[in-house]
């Protein structure tokens, strides 16, 4: 049976091996192009799509002994640049990448300037607007960074009704106190 057929992936065991480089640069060669493709239309982003193409061929490196020959490279490679931008769109929607934004951004360069002074007096006015118990509900979660059944114990009450208090005071801070 004559025909075309698709390149095999070598399986080389060993790490960093001289041929496994060579087999690398030459699919890189052939479908660097089309994984730079899938990673610039799920990223939207130049930048962010070329260090994602170049993880993908550096995860193809360290795991060509996962590639079974069951689809060609280029579906290997498409796999894991779909897998790795959708998991970099995740992690950049996640909830601890807001708090860390916005507390660097009221940091100043001297580090405890104006907009520093600023959150701290807004945290501290929609304090006053709450009782005791639910202030400490909110340091214990919001700046111990204890779990709600870690507040919830060393409160004495339930997981439920400290997520209700906590949610009240995340009505007078908005969006950015929402408890999950």
């Amino acid at each position: 049976m004559t025909g075309t057929s698709q390149p095999v992936l070598k399986v080389i065991p060993g790490g960093a091996h001289p041929d496994r480089r060579a087999l690398m640069r030459e699919l890189y060669t052939k479908y660097g192009g089309s994984v730079m493709g899938r990673c610039r239309y799920l990223l939207k982003d130049a930048t962010k799509a070329e260090d994602a193409m170049h993880d993908v061929f550096a995860r193809a490196l360290t795991h060509g002994e996962d590639f079974r020959a069951e689809a060609s490279p280029l579906t290997w490679l498409m796999k894991i640049a779909t897998n790795h931008c959708l998991n970099q769109l995740r992690s950049e929607q996640a909830g601890w990448r807001r708090w860390f934004e916005r507390d660097e951004a009221a940091r100043s360069e001297g580090h405890g300037g104006q907009g520093e002074m600023e959150t701290r007096d807004l945290v501290r006015r929609l304090l006053s607007k709450v009782d005791v118990e639910t202030q400490a509900a909110v340091v214990h979660y919001h700046v111990d960074g204890m779990t709600l059944e870690e507040v919830a114990a060393m409160l004495g009450r339930s997981v439920p009704t400290i997520r209700k208090r906590l949610e009240r005071f995340a009505e007078l801070g908005g969006e950015e106190l929402r408890v999950p």
